[in-house]
């Protein structure tokens, strides 16, 4: 893949569904821009679900085009004891788009509808490519699942976690990996789990610690990249 060759003149998008998810970051990150050492730093707040966060993106890339696209937010997780922790996506999927028929799910790959390894497809999922980038962070990598409606069914959850072997769930990511693959724009999805997927028991998350962690992570990961500028092979 190209190289990011130096974080001076570099323009970095932070992305997310909602402002209060990201606020501490971008105002950390916003209020570093344009440093002799730093980057060019732009935000935008996409509105929540698949259709809002790739119509917002794409005409984000129209007026001004990034050099890397940051994407963060909380999710939901199909693991116990992840509450609070931040992770990055590897790679994503459009996982509710297809059909129920007679109790079975059956996807557009299954249809015939889509090829699975076509781009920007790989084995069925939007695979972030930019491996150098996505160890920077020091953080798990996990496969995640991208849905129109939050998951509250036993049996959907059981396909995520075990046939499909997903960590997390939002719903933004695969919007996200599907449109900086397309257009070959280096990106990263943060996210911090604040909830279980399927608990509805809202005593049982924490919304609160998992924004912290998030922001908290997002304004490390900023330092890191700015304090360590004369490197050219981050991609």
């Amino acid at each position: 893949m190209s190289l990011i060759t130096d974080i001076c003149g570099m323009h970095i998008l932070l992305i997310g569904a909602t402002a209060r998810e990201i606020q501490p970051a971008a105002d950390h990150m916003l209020s570093h821009a344009g440093r002799r050492t730093g980057p060019e730093i732009s935000v935008l707040v996409t509105g929540v679900g698949l259709v809002p966060t790739t119509v917002a993106l794409m005409q984000q890339l129209f007026v001004h085009r990034p050099d890397m696209v940051i994407q963060a937010g909380i999710a939901g997780s199909f693991r116990d004891k992840m509450l609070g922790e931040v992770v990055v996506v590897k790679e994503d999927a459009l996982s509710d788009v297809g059909v129920f028929e007679e109790g079975v799910f059956r996807s557009v790959f299954d249809l015939g509808l889509a090829a699975e390894n076509v781009f920007p497809y790989c084995n069925g999922y939007l695979v972030n490519p930019y491996s150098r980038l996505l160890s920077l962070p020091a953080l798990k990598q996990v496969r995640g699942v991208s849905v129109h409606t939050i998951t509250t069914d036993p049996g959907i959850i059981r396909r995520y976690r075990q046939t499909e072997g997903a960590v997390v769930e939002s719903m933004e990511g695969a919007a996200l990996h599907y449109v900086c693959l397309v257009e070959k724009i280096p990106f990263l999805q943060f996210r911090a789990i604040s909830n279980r997927v399927g608990e509805r028991d809202k005593s049982k998350w924490d919304i609160q610690a998992a924004t912290l962690g998030l922001n908290q992570t997002l304004i490390t990961f900023f330092n890191q990249l700015t304090v360590n500028h004369a490197n050219r092979d981050w991609i």
